[in-house]
């Protein structure tokens, strides 16, 4: 008798649980496919993966260790070293710039406010990294006169002063320099 009564507990609970369709901490569990069964290798002919283990028939590509790079020509010397090098590139000195327009800095500063590359990070103008307070440009801010400025605005350029402090943009156009001085504004160099 209490074999049957807690056989009958035990499916009272599950349909209670069936009844009860809300998502709970210990129902959660990955999506089908997503966790998949590690290839397990050289257990023998009948497991579909033995002998070769599914690197083919000999060769350097089935030995451990026998990798190649790209380029690589079987001892050969490769294309790459049996060409001339003539000429120089540039582009690993390449100096890249988070660029801003003037137009865009207008709509989204106010009048008297500092525009340095903290508060353009925070009106979401460019891209960085905020740490503990401290602002980090991804690349060096350069601001182009594209739009108008109507609005008396302090520009900040250069290095921060202080520790902590953020930086100023690192390059201003020509013609900026000229918007900002016909609206009123200010362009402060920090050095």
């Amino acid at each position: 008798m209490a074999h049957d009564a807690g056989r009958d507990s035990a499916h009272s609970i599950n349909s209670a649980h069936q009844a009860d369709n809300r998502t709970h901490d210990f129902d959660l569990h990955a999506p089908e496919g997503a966790n998949r069964r590690r290839k397990i290798l050289g257990r023998g002919q009948g497991s579909g993966r033995g002998t070769t283990s599914g690197k083919g028939n000999k060769g350097q590509k089935a030995r451990s260790g026998g990798k190649t790079y790209s380029g690589f020509e079987g001892g050969q010397m490769p294309l790459y070293r049996r060409l001339a090098q003539r000429g120089f590139s540039n582009y690993p000195f390449k100096k890249s710039f988070q660029i801003v327009n003037l137009g865009e800095i207008d709509k989204r500063f106010n009048d008297g406010e500092t525009v340095d590359e903290g508060t353009l990070f925070d009106k979401g103008l460019i891209k960085g990294t905020k740490k503990s307070g401290a602002f980090t440009a991804d690349h060096p801010v350069k601001i182009l006169g594209n739009g108008d400025l109507t609005k008396k605005l302090i520009f900040k350029t250069g290095a921060a002063l202080e520790a902590g402090a953020a930086h100023g943009v690192s390059a201003v156009s020509g013609s900026v320099k000229e918007k900002i001085q016909k609206a009123g504004g200010e362009l402060v160099s920090n050095g």
